[in-house]
């Protein structure tokens, strides 16, 4: 980076506030990508932290006057790419950014800057009596900006929806450095298009969110934990689908191949109490009342036992349920050094056992596996393409293509939670029309008609 755009920036923030050191900087190149899938930092980039509104203001009009790319950054927790700053760029850190301005009980909302983590958003919560939030996308150190712009998801989302249900307002830098306020503590407002709705899940290609307004809920106070084992994933997929439709809706039901469950327990120095079966569901479910839980769990477990469930496992103490948690959410830990191409595809629910066998006859059509950890009740599947000797096979981009074509043929997308970033902008084009992409690139071309911020992500221009 110019000697100038340093300086200038060392103006706006101050010299504490803009790395130039390699060995410091180069924690803020890359996000959670594997690194067999990675895209390649420009290491001549450099970092700066703005500690407000006015300085990112500030550094996107700079930027903008004089054609140099922004990037911004959040907690570095995403996982397709769209952090890493592929040209030289200014990678802008909102750590700073990092005041929870108000929990407002009597209008149930949060006011947030976008570096809060929400780590500190729900431990802020505790404060609040019967107060919280219900997004969770597995990782506490994920920034809330960053989980607006990624339209966060997780295994919740069967129960809560996905991030953009619970923002009501953000205020937004434009590539311009032109300061807007969106939305708002208003519950119904109809004054003309949504910008807001269009800068979530954007994954930072449209403008740089620097507050946020949240809806926080009604916390349940009782928790348990069900695991049902099966002996085909056909009579697990059914208990799933009449739990749906019997008025229940659990908190989150996860799919994992046996041996994940099996082999993450042993990772961790303890035993998978499921011995039976060959497809086990983890079903959380949170309740208001003690009365409530206990009716749900006796509704799911009468309908496990109708679909030819062995004898589930309650867990009703909350560390029961956090190691049979922590067993789930380890599970990457124990494959990460096999993966090549990781998928979290989404279908119809209904559709989820065909298309997971599908999935499993591609692996073996090239002799190969695939491990499968699903959002079952949501549809969101997360498989992969493991690597052959340390090193990507040679069939991975045609089986890739194989995978979402099978996905399309369900009426699926590519991603239901990673999002497009920088590694799948040709994939975007198998799913979607001439027509649409025109769009999109039409949308990026009004909000950043310099294509300054986070080029090469989602769209191409």
């Amino acid at each position: 980076m110019e000697l100038k755009t340093v300086n200038e920036l060392i103006g706006i923030v101050g010299e504490d506030y803009v790395i130039t050191n390699p060995s410091q900087k180069i924690s803020y190149m890359y996000d959670q990508v594997e690194m067999a899938m990675r895209p390649e930092a420009n290491e001549n980039s450099i970092v700066v932290k703005p500690k407000n509104t006015d300085e990112i203001s500030k550094i996107m009009k700079y930027a903008n006057e004089h054609n140099i790319v922004v990037v911004v950054r959040g907690g570095g927790t995403g996982l397709c790419g769209a952090c890493t700053p592929v040209r030289e760029s200014i990678i802008l850190s909102t750590e700073r950014l990092n005041k929870i301005i108000e929990i407002d009980e009597d209008n149930m909302v949060a006011v947030l800057e976008a570096g809060v983590t929400l780590y500190d958003l729900l431990e802020e919560l505790e404060n609040h009596e019967g107060v919280g939030f219900p997004v969770h996308p597995g990782d506490e150190g994920a920034q809330m900006g960053g989980m607006a712009v990624t339209n966060a998801g997780g295994a919740r989302a069967v129960k809560h929806g996905v991030m953009r249900k619970h923002i009501q307002g953000m205020e937004v830098v434009l590539p311009s450095g032109e300061i807007m306020e969106l939305g708002g503590k208003l519950i119904k407002n109809n004054a003309g298009y949504n910008l807001m709705q269009l800068i979530i899940g954007s994954e930072g290609t449209l403008a740089v969110v620097t507050k946020i307004i949240l809806k926080i809920y009604p916390k349940d106070k009782y928790s348990a934990t069900i695991i049902a084992p099966f002996e085909s994933f056909d009579d697990a997929s059914r208990a799933v689908l009449e739990i749906l439709k019997s008025g229940v809706t659990p908190l989150a039901v996860e799919y994992q191949d046996k041996h994940l469950f099996v082999d993450t327990a042993k990772m961790l120095g303890t035993q998978w109490q499921a011995e039976k079966g060959n497809a086990d569901l983890m079903i959380i479910i949170s309740e208001k009342t003690e009365a409530a839980l206990y009716e749900t769990c006796s509704l799911i477990n009468d309908i496990c036992e109708k679909n030819n469930s062995y004898e589930t496992l309650f867990a009703g103490k909350k560390s029961e349920q956090d190691e049979l948690l922590l067993i789930r959410s380890q599970h990457y830990e124990l494959i990460k050094d096999i993966i090549g191409h990781s998928f979290d595809t989404a279908v119809a629910v209904a559709d989820v056992p065909a298309y997971l066998k599908e999935l499993k006859s591609l692996a073996e059509e090239y002799n190969t596996i695939t491990n499968i950890t699903a959002h079952i009740a949501d549809g969101n599947i997360h498989s992969d393409i493991v690597l052959v000797d340390g090193k990507m096979p040679p069939y991975a981009e045609e089986l890739k293509e194989k995978i979402f074509k099978t996905c399309f043929k369900y009426n699926g997308t590519i991603t239901g939670e990673h999002g497009i970033g920088k590694l799948r902008i040709n994939d975007l084009k198998l799913q979607k029309s001439s027509t649409e992409l025109d769009l999109m690139r039409g949308i990026k071309k009004l909000f950043d008609p310099n294509n300054i911020l986070n080029p090469g992500t989602v769209i191409e221009v």
